[in-house]
């Protein structure tokens, strides 16, 4: 990591420790989850593996860096060489072999997160916060999972299964929940600029998709009965919905951005990966509705995520580092030519996954891809606003736009 900080002096040395701490993943110590103060910070019941065996613990949800960049993962009793999140002379740091790298604090919660609905349903249950969003996922459950064709880094559904016994949460929101939720939440003032929604891909209905659409409609305008104007701060995060369905989503809610993940941005390696995206839609196609979303909802206005790094999974991925990077960066142009901005997570091959015994690239992979996905919106002047550090914070490259001339 130090050597990869030197080489690339010109990019943030919390962005590379960012993404150097997903890839790695991380573990607590007793301490630092003894400095988790469950009335200030957002916490997770966790199944841990630790020292006093296996057990339910109090987790952070998430960790923040001192310049304001969030690491969003989870620990990892599993990881081969994980980062230690420790707490020395009453603060947390990362460390690394018992060196200290940087410091760092847990996400505090927000006021709305110990109230209830009406219907019962605790808030925190309905919204996750991030530190400037609000994070809305109406249902937590993927259709493409059935009969074999989940993605094979994604865990969603072992996941969410997981986590609706361990923690008794219901699959799908119910609409007067998020409008009560989101009410609560805008009293607090300064805390929240954006809202997101997103959900596992449905695929029923009339058409593909029709039923998650209507969803989403139903949500949106739950959520945007809080609001004085027609339009408020919000993205989707969605399956690529054709023409007709984008334009029901524009006119009938307050969306005002959109992002359907093209995940592999290579058709080759999207065949293989995204298995059942590819039998239902086809990466062609999954990739022209994203491009056809811009005549809706506008240049700049539309993004497409990838999963960074897993070009190069085994047996099928591209292997060398310099090519694999180069396939990206091609088709990211592509997309930002037509006024489509890439934004990459770093790929975590996580339990539950079918990718869970992958390796991940190199770490100065990483550092050029988000450089080089930046660097793309420079280009193009794209400005990837509802993707920024404070309203999102899951994307290395967008987190590097703060010094752009058309960041927001």
């Amino acid at each position: 990591m130090k050597e990869v900080i030197a080489k690339y002096s010109g990019v943030s040395p919390f962005i590379i420790i960012k993404s150097d701490i997903t890839r790695r993943s991380f573990v607590y110590t007793e301490q630092a989850l003894a400095a988790l103060d469950k009335t200030k910070h957002q916490y997770q019941q966790r199944v841990l593996i630790g020292s006093n065996g296996d057990g339910q613990q109090a987790v952070p949800v998430s960790l923040l860096l001192r310049d304001g960049t969030s690491i969003i993962a989870m620990p990892s009793p599993h990881a081969r060489n994980p980062y230690v999140i420790d707490q020395i002379d009453g603060k947390l740091y990362i460390t690394d072999h018992g060196e200290v790298v940087e410091e760092v604090e847990y996400w505090y919660k927000p006021d709305y997160y110990d109230k209830i609905t009406s219907n019962g349903t605790p808030m925190w249950q309905v919204a996750s916060a991030r530190p400037q969003r609000l994070d809305i996922d109406p249902n937590s459950h993927c259709h493409f999972w059935h009969k074999g064709g989940a993605c094979k880094f994604c865990n969603i559904n072992a996941n969410s299964t997981r986590s609706h016994k361990e923690q008794n949460i219901q699959k799908q929101l119910q609409a007067q929940d998020v409008y009560e939720t989101v009410r609560e939440a805008l009293k607090q003032p300064g805390a929240f600029t954006n809202l997101k929604m997103s959900s596992g891909s449905i695929l029923s209905g009339a058409e593909i998709f029709d039923d998650e659409v209507e969803m989403y409609i139903e949500m949106l305008q739950a959520a945007g009965a809080n609001f004085k104007q027609r339009k408020f701060p919000s993205t989707l995060v969605a399956s690529a919905f054709n023409e007709r369905q984008l334009a029901r989503l524009y006119e009938n809610t307050g969306l005002m951005t959109y992002t359907s993940d093209i995940e592999i941005p290579n058709e080759e390696l999207f065949a293989w990966i995204c298995k059942g995206k590819h039998q239902e839609v086809g990466y062609r196609e999954w990739k022209r509705r994203i491009i056809a979303a811009v005549d809706i909802f506008g240049r700049g206005n539309v993004t497409s995520g990838i999963v960074g790094g897993c070009e190069t999974a085994h047996p099928h991925g591209i292997q060398d580092e310099a090519e694999a990077l180069k396939v990206v960066l091609e088709e990211a142009e592509d997309f930002a030519r037509q006024g489509v901005s890439m934004v990459h997570c770093v790929w975590v091959p996580i339990q539950g996954s079918a990718f869970h015994n992958q390796q991940t690239p190199s770490l100065e992979y990483y550092v050029q891809l988000a450089k080089g996905l930046s660097d793309l919106r420079l280009k193009y002047s794209l400005n990837a606003d509802m993707d920024n550090y404070r309203k999102c914070g899951n994307h290395p490259d967008t987190d590097l736009d703060r010094g752009h001339p058309v960041a927001g």
